[in-house]
């Protein structure tokens, strides 16, 4: 088995099959030379020339033509092993508990509709949301979660990933802020406030930052807060802003009244 090439059993069966190394190679997308080479491989490994020039046709030797039907038997259990194809998975017996990981803002959004979706269509799966401290993807990568929802970024080539829909930032104040009584709100304006800050890692400067200081200025943060329902709550009873994903507004049960957008 050291020196087993399975590749070499998918070109026999296609050489026995075309009889022509042009064929073969054209099917197997490579080029004549390289399927010339592998004959002499298949050659070499069997001890038979397995086709033999008839005129102008390359035609089977006795030996080759009595193992095509094996050979292609073979082949074909081969693909099927290596590739096996899905069985159909009925949702309403999938007796299974899926570990997901998300904000407590998508949780606030999207766990009550997503929950019933899936009792209509697997009513004995179970889902556990786990806390998540970071965007850091090993427990993915080691199977802990069964699925992250997040800002899409550093990945790992084995992760797969789908978008699943794009969010911005916006800026959040009281009803009767003076952002709102006092002319258009401008950058100036914007960056004077007091400001509350959501970070899980307790970080009182972020992007938002960043892009201030590109146009020259810098804001002042009063607080840090590790999730966007507690900013919120501090908004409402002060002046101080703060800045969410739209989708948080979006349905608006997360936004109690006295907020303004």
């Amino acid at each position: 088995m050291k020196n087993l090439d399975l590749n070499l059993l998918r070109a026999l069966d296609v050489l026995l099959d075309e009889a022509s190394v042009v064929g073969a190679a054209r099917q197997l997308g490579l080029s004549p030379s390289a399927m010339s080479r592998t004959l002499t491989r298949l050659r070499s490994a069997t001890g038979d020339p397995l086709l033999v020039r008839a005129g102008r046709h390359l035609v089977p030797t006795p030996y080759a033509a009595d193992m095509r039907e094996r050979v292609h038997a073979l082949t074909r259990e081969v693909q099927a092993v290596l590739h096996p194809h899905p069985r159909e998975l009925d949702l309403k017996v999938l007796d299974r508990t899926f570990v997901l990981r998300a904000n407590e803002g998508f949780l606030k959004i999207a766990a009550a509709p997503l929950m019933t979706a899936i009792m209509k269509e697997a009513p004995r799966a179970r889902l556990r949301f786990a806390p998540k401290p970071d965007k850091d993807a090993l427990p993915l990568r080691e199977g802990r979660i069964d699925l992250e929802i997040g800002v899409r970024g550093a990945s790992a080539p084995e992760i797969r990933s789908r978008l699943l829909f794009r969010d911005a930032f916006i800026g959040v104040a009281r009803i009767g802020h003076s952002l709102f009584l006092d002319g258009d709100i401008s950058v100036a304006r914007y960056a004077a406030c007091q400001h509350v800050v959501t970070s899980r890692r307790g970080a009182f400067r972020g992007p938002v930052d960043d892009a201030l200081e590109q146009l020259g200025y810098q804001r002042t943060v009063s607080v840090v807060v590790p999730g966007f329902p507690d900013a919120l709550e501090i908004v409402r009873q002060s002046d101080l802003v703060t800045h969410i994903p739209r989708s948080c507004l979006q349905p608006s049960p997360m936004i109690p009244q006295g907020y303004h957008a």
